[in-house]
């Protein structure tokens, strides 16, 4: 009788300790590929300085000057956030796998959902201080006081979940680092164009338009544009709407893949 008493209390104390369990391991791997991955000289130049070169780029071609800087800061902003992310995972995720350190990693005591929501949690921290690198920048050579900040919080914070998990849908993809990088890139580059980061998407040729709308980047570049200079052309219930939907989907994509050709 006391065992059938007890038994409940126990059920919970095991769920209870599978849970602090489950926690100390993600944030053991997050800390893990902070110190290990995070900041390194590949990373800082593809996720700070190579966006950073090409808003000059733009300054130059334009000739406008300082002037453009609120037109030109959402689609730095959503650079910095694709490029920083998508490199980051490409480098973890891939050479863990090839190094068998994600084999280990499965023995932890915890779901592959969260798993893998601790190798790409340092990501899209990593993809939400870089959006901040040129804020930070432009806010000492424009006025940014009519920035609806509520409003950029959440699209930066949607823009790096969704180039995170694209980056994990690249990285489970591939077997090499160098793979993972090509194969961003087809990704990436088109983004820059197609996307409505540094014009309209309406200013694109009519057969073009419809690959924008299928790529997660235009709802966050949408978003970004009218909580910096209220030039969104869509609803920001859509756009945040969209992006939602393409973060579970990527996710989702991604560990069908990992379960079906990396856990035997």
């Amino acid at each position: 009788m006391n065992n059938q008493i007890l038994s409940p209390e126990k059920l919970k104390s095991e769920k209870k300790s599978e849970k602090r369990t489950g926690w100390i391991a993600f944030w053991n791997i997050l800390l893990k590929d902070t110190r290990t991955y995070y900041l390194k000289p590949p990373n800082i130049s593809w996720g700070i300085i190579f966006p950073l070169a090409w808003t000059g780029m733009f300054f130059i071609k334009s000739g406008s000057g300082l002037g453009t800087v609120s037109t030109l800061l959402p689609g730095v902003v959503a650079m910095s956030i694709l490029f920083g992310t998508t490199s980051l995972l490409a480098v973890t995720i891939t050479f863990e796998k090839k190094s068998r350190s994600f084999e280990r990693l499965l023995l932890a005591p915890i779901s592959l959902e969260v798993l893998m929501l601790a190798k790409t949690g340092g990501a899209i921290v990593f993809g939400i201080l870089n959006a901040f690198v040129p804020v930070i920048m432009a806010a000492f050579i424009t006025d940014l006081s009519k920035v609806s900040w509520g409003v950029f919080l959440a699209g930066v914070l949607l823009v790096a979940v969704a180039s995170t998990f694209l980056g994990l849908f690249i990285a489970v993809a591939v077997s090499e680092v160098f793979e993972a990088q090509t194969f961003s890139n087809f990704f990436r580059f088109p983004m820059v164009f197609l996307c409505g980061l540094f014009f309209p998407v309406a200013k694109l040729p009519l057969i073009l338009r419809p690959l924008s709308y299928i790529l997660p980047l235009t709802y966050g570049a949408d978003a970004l544009h009218g909580a910096i200079n209220g030039g969104n052309t869509m609803p920001y219930a859509l756009n945040f709407s969209a992006l939602t939907i393409f973060c579970f989907g990527l996710f989702a994509l991604s560990l069908r893949n990992v379960r079906r050709k990396w856990i035997l």
